[in-house]
């Protein structure tokens, strides 16, 4: 059976006419769902019909293209001459770019410096040599040299531009030339947002270290054993990465932990650590520190909570301010291809659901509003047969670990998650950001499509679902982020027909019911509580339709007047309740098989 393809005509940034070129979309349409006649095929296919010279470079954009080694080595060869032709053209057209940067610059990924340019020990150099690093990124060439002087930094780049090694580096060669033992206690402080932010870059840390090195290094966060971290810090830790919580909890209530020697404190995506609700942890441990030390600031993106911490951690007097951005005035990798899709609600799951049947050869991220949401739809999905793995913010540390490296690992894989997983994580080589519920602001959208096409040659494609009442979410993409997005169409014919299956499911068993019931609340609550509510509105939903996405034939009555967080903590305290219950129930139901009594013929998956 011969396989249809169709190759994109334009590039996924080009947009045509209308005095709204974020929705106008009459001219750039794209299929979302494939034909069920070919093999294996999923669209989200361009096809621009006014198209001009630029054109002659079509772009494939099938979901399901399977490459062989070969393949992949001429691609990731032709991604290599693109960039290095890129960075020519940016040097040809200096005279073009009119706006100044702080960094002075807007030409590619790389920098002309190298590591061996920089005074480094032989250790350092070996382990970045052995990393596969030659030449810096524009954010490492700006900021080491400068933090190797002892100057402190603000530092603003884009996510995946390296500035991981952007502090590691610096902070590494300034504890080995201070000679820096156990009997000092810590010498630098790394702060992280997130669990699996802290671990990535431990583990980045570790690469950098390497065996021989005699500096120790530890991990400190929530969710980990409290007087284990307590006894490691007693000894000793050099290097001490953490989350805010837990960081504090030290300072104030471990007696061992030696902070007088504090040489460097670095914050690493800031922005997020402030949004997330740490602002006052951080300011305390602002407070607790030495006055004389470096400090370090690192974001994606600069707002005046930022500009307030820096004034409270920064010395003015001591401080160089760094921004780089990349060739595109975007604010998204340019080799990222990014589309929407229209979608009423009752059809978003069935759409979710079809895509993900016909992409399991492919790496995938899906974002959910909710940790309920997060966990119901994974139920679901790996119910009927569809596997994916799912990470969210009550889920107990070591399952968040172990799914974390696991899909990090794995060449084909679905993640769902929660924004937790959105800022700073560098997971391999990710084909699809699936946002299917909205990000909260343009900010947000932009973290959570930073997880594909990271690096140099890296390239991945995102799509968005909205609702035909959501559309205008797309003029503040373009305005706040300079993010113009490409439209999807589906044929609805095309789209696998189990809403009755579907149904059957969620009212037959108990504990998929009860899981859809917070995730259909938490939904809502999320929805009213979203900043742009004059585009978001959950009074203009239409409920009925919604509830059928959950698979429920009558919707739930939900209070509204609830806000979202003392909706986490009413969840929390009803599912330990249901869970007590259902441990004595004559359904089947147990910790060891939520699912129930499976029937026979019980085969767990939709035919369509």
């Amino acid at each position: 059976m011969a396989k249809k393809e169709k190759r994109s005509r334009s590039k996924s940034k080009t947009r045509s006419g209308g005095d709204d070129p974020a929705i106008a979309a009459d001219e750039n349409v794209s299929t979302v769902v494939s034909d069920e006649n070919e093999e294996k095929d999923v669209g989200l296919e361009t096809e621009n019909e006014d198209s001009t010279a630029k054109s002659e470079k079509k772009r494939k954009v099938d979901g399901n293209d399977e490459e062989d080694g070969s393949d992949k080595k001429e691609k990731k060869k032709k991604r290599k001459k693109k960039v290095k032709r890129d960075e020519d053209d940016g040097a040809d057209n200096n005279e073009e770019s009119t706006e100044a940067l702080s960094s002075g610059e807007k030409t590619g990924f790389f920098s002309e410096q190298t590591f061996a340019s920089l005074p480094l020990t032989e250790e350092t150099m070996k382990a970045i040599s052995n990393m596969g690093h030659e030449k810096m990124t524009k954010i490492q060439s700006k900021s080491i040299p400068a933090l190797l002087a002892g100057k402190d930094l603000i530092g603003a780049a884009q996510t995946g531009s390296g500035k991981t090694l952007a502090f590691l580096i610096p902070i590494v060669e300034l504890l080995q030339k201070a000679r820096f033992h156990n009997r000092n206690g810590t010498g630098a402080m790394i702060l992280s947002p997130t669990r699996e932010l802290a671990m990535q870059i431990y583990g980045v840390c570790k690469e950098l270290l390497g065996e021989k090195s005699t500096l120790t290094y530890g991990l400190i966060m929530g969710g980990a054993n409290r007087k284990t971290e307590a006894e490691r810090l007693r000894k000793g830790v050099n290097i001490v990465i953490a989350t805010p919580g837990r960081l504090l909890d030290h300072l104030q209530n471990s007696p061992g932990f030696i902070t007088r020697n504090l040489l460097v404190f670095c914050m690493d995506e800031a922005d997020r650590i402030l949004e997330i609700g740490f602002e006052d942890d951080l300011r305390a441990i602002v407070k607790m520190l030495p006055k004389e030390r470096q400090t370090m600031l690192f974001s994606a993106t600069q707002t005046k909570k930022v500009e307030d911490l820096a004034r409270l951690s920064i010395n003015p007097k001591n401080a160089l301010y760094v921004e780089v951005e990349s060739n595109s005035r975007e604010a998204t990798a340019e080799n990222l291809e990014q589309g929407y899709v229209t979608c009423p609600s009752d059809k978003r799951f069935l759409l979710l659901f079809t895509f993900l049947k016909k992409n399991k050869n492919k790496k995938i991220m899906v974002f959910l509003s909710s940790c309920n949401s997060v966990k119901f739809h994974a139920e679901l999905l790996n119910y009927i047969d569809i596997p994916v793995l799912d990470i969210h913010g009550r889920q107990k540390q070591v399952k968040r670990t172990t799914t974390f490296f696991q899909f990090q690992k794995a060449k084909t894989a679905t993640l769902l998650c929660t924004d937790v997983a959105a800022r700073g994580l560098d997971i391999p080589e990710v084909d699809w950001i699936i946002q299917f519920d909205p990000p909260d602001d343009p900010r947000e959208y932009i973290h959570r499509v930073g997880r594909t096409a990271r690096g140099a040659t890296g390239s991945g494609r995102a799509l968005m679902f909205l609702t035909p009442q959501e559309t205008g979410f797309l003029r503040y993409l373009q305005a706040a982020a300079r993010v113009t997005l490409n439209e999807y169409d589906f044929p609805t014919s095309k789209i696998a027909n189990v809403q009755s299956q579907l149904q059957s499911l969620i009212e037959k068993n108990y504990y998929l019911n009860k899981s859809a019931r917070d995730a259909y609340r938490s939904y809502l609550l999320a929805y009213a509580s979203h900043s742009h509510r004059e585009i978001y509105n959950v009074h203009e939903l239409d409920l009925q339709a919604v509830g059928l996405a959950f698979g429920f034939t009558t919707p739930p009555r939900v209070d509204l007047a609830f806000s979202a967080r003392g909706d986490k903590r009413n969840v929390k305290r009803t599912n330990k309740n249901a869970k007590q219950k259902r441990l004595g129930s004559g359904h089947g139901f147990s910790a060891s098989n939520p699912y129930g009594k499976r029937e026979a013929g019980d085969k767990r998956q939709f035919s369509h």
